[in-house]
């Protein structure tokens, strides 16, 4: 908080950020007494050598300064502690990303063809990664740094001020009685959560805790009420105004405001729970299950006492609008946050819950910068080598350079990437190796970074290694394996939607207004087609020919290339063909 007032030179500033981050892990993730206590005074040596140093490291020529034996010890000891923590926070499978390239950079004089070049020397290794803003204290620490920690404080004060529990009845005096309700509110909620947290797991904790058992409870079997909440809280890295850590990066990545980028995930987003929400309605009525009982909805307590928890999240978004910078606009939330929680129906931040409060934001800030700070590795090493660019020419290669044959190489390559890894890591990884990819093939700077970053937001989802699918699955005592799989059918409409954004860069706002209107009609009307070829209901089962036209029309709608007349054509199809399906048959009993 004290740099967002006065700041600090960059390597005083990130250093210290990283060096304590890793410090608080060994501390919190215990493993053996010796080793830890170790590694914790190697930790605050090496933050004692950056905090005398940082001047030094500022002025001195890179590639031209000697690199002095202290300073490769503690680039050396700082390398091995951010791997161990690395391990600690994620597991083997981040540690394992990192140390390939790490290795990659020392052999690749040895390896022919395509991956070779020059290689790394030591001094030269640790000058990149230890001693200068491009490696481990590059462009993905300034976000943590910058942005990233501002918000997690937003997120934490909101969540303790009674924020959450104001979505969740939000959700079910909205929807809760209709039919399908828990599985409705359980979307709503998710969406409204993943407003303010920006995180898949953390969604699927917080909200699924509550609406899994509530599923569960109104018919869902314990694997189809984990894979609605996980695909559901999965989008929430993807609805404005805070998204996930990711759409920060991005907007470091790209030189613009993170404005701009929570403005262009909007119709994206909307779109993606529109769809989801509509896939329930239609198994809701197709299978009749999911409804509340309308005695439970209003034993709720009224809503209307606590709307002013609402203002947190408001507030933050008229600062954005307003020009602040995001860490300013997270203040701003933070204060307002404060405030609302002593106001009638909040729940007060007293002194005990503000140490509570402080605990569990540093841990979630640690669990963030100690991963990305390792991703700044893999940057470095990309970079140095011109690894994504002969990576991107390859891949064209082997598609054959056809447009649909790269896109598929790309979406399963991200999907491979983001196994297992935070979306923050999935998405920098597949950035570096795909957009030149995706910009070869003549897609804008920013279509390509926003359908990397949805494929990747979709893998947290997406079998066999699906973060957001475990732990939902974890709650509910089902299996993991068949949650990933219905979470996966489930969220097959939301795959759609970035390749719509590549062909129709308008849904992200970019062109004029009836552009933007008809692109998000389009976009909404595919999707909803989709969905309704998926389910095989509209007021009764639906013929095969009629789910094979919808299909046709999704596909039109979102995909084809078409001028203004025949996308105004085909929306008009698609409302004929809804509407013949809506009165050519009686409305069928549940199954």
């Amino acid at each position: 908080m004290y740099i967002a007032f006065y700041p600090e030179l960059p390597m005083l500033e990130r250093t210290l950020h990283v060096m304590v981050a890793m410090l608080l892990v060994f501390l919190w993730t215990p493993a053996n007494r010796w080793i830890d206590g170790a590694l914790v005074l190697a930790a605050l040596a090496t933050a004692a050598y950056y905090a005398l140093n940082y001047r030094y490291l500022t002025e001195r020529m890179e590639n031209v300064d000697p690199v002095l034996p202290v300073d490769l010890a503690f680039g050396l000891i700082t390398l091995a502690l951010l791997l161990e923590a690395v391990r600690r926070v994620l597991g083997w499978n981040l540690f394992t990303v990192v140390a390939l390239f790490i290795v990659y950079g020392f052999t690749a004089q040895w390896l022919p063809g395509w991956l070779h070049f020059h290689g790394f020397g030591l001094p030269e290794f640790v000058e990149i990664m230890t001693m200068t803003g491009h490696g481990i204290f590059g462009i993905t620490t300034e976000t943590s740094v910058n942005i990233v920690f501002y918000f997690l404080a937003f997120s934490a004060v909101y969540l303790v001020a009674g924020g959450t529990e104001l979505f969740m009845d939000v959700a079910l005096k909205l929807v809760g009685k209709r039919p399908g309700g828990a599985a409705k509110a359980e979307v709503v909620s998710s969406a409204l959560f993943g407003t303010v947290s920006g995180s898949a797991v953390a969604n699927v904790t917080v909200t699924g805790s509550f609406t899994i058992p509530l599923m569960m409870r109104t018919g869902y079997s314990r694997e189809e009420a984990a894979a609605h909440e996980a695909i559901a809280s999965t989008g929430g890295q993807l609805m404005p105004p805070v998204m996930g850590i990711a759409a920060f990066v991005m907007a470091d990545i790209l030189g613009i405001p993170y404005a701009r980028i929570a403005l262009a995930a909007t119709i994206p987003a909307v779109t993606y729970y529109m769809a989801l929400y509509l896939l329930v309605h239609l198994k809701a009525r197709r299978y009749g299950k999911g409804s509340l009982p309308a005695a439970e909805i209003d034993a709720i307590a009224s809503v209307l006492r606590r709307l002013h928890l609402l203002l947190p999240p408001l507030a933050l978004l008229a600062a954005f609008m307003l020009g602040y910078a995001a860490s300013t606009a997270a203040i701003v939330g933070t204060v307002v946050a404060w405030a609302c929680s002593f106001l009638p129906g909040a729940k007060p931040i007293t002194w005990r819950r503000i140490f509570e409060m402080t605990d569990e934001c540093a841990k979630q800030a640690c669990q963030v910068a100690v991963p990305i700070a390792a991703i700044g590795i893999i940057i470095g090493v990309a970079i140095q080598s011109n690894l994504a660019i002969k990576f991107s020419s390859q891949l064209l290669a082997l598609s054959g350079g056809t447009l649909i044959g790269s896109l598929f190489f790309v979406t399963i390559g991200i999907l491979i990437l983001g196994m297992g890894l935070p979306t923050v890591a999935a998405y920098v990884i597949a950035a570096i190796l795909f957009v030149p990819a995706l910009t070869g093939l003549g897609f804008g700077l920013l279509p390509a970074h926003m359908f990397v970053l949805f494929i990747a937001v979709l893998s947290m989802v997406t079998p066999p290694v699906a973060l957001a699918s475990y732990t939902a699955a974890g709650i509910a005592n089902a299996s993991a394996s068949r949650t990933g799989m219905l979470a996966f059918v489930l969220g097959i409409p939301a795959y759609l939607i970035p390749f719509a954004f590549l062909f129709h860069p308008a849904i992200l706002f970019q062109g004029d207004a009836l552009e933007v209107l008809l692109a998000a009609a389009s976009l909404g009307c595919g999707t909803a087609a989709w969905t309704i070829m998926l389910t095989g209901w509209m007021r009764g089962v639906l013929p095969g020919i009629e789910r094979l036209l919808y299909g046709v029309l999704s596909f039109a709608l979102i995909l084809a290339p078409l001028g203004i007349g025949m996308r105004l054509g085909a929306i008009i199809a698609f409302g004929v063909l809804l509407f013949w399906s809506s009165r050519s048959r009686a409305a069928v009993a549940p199954a």
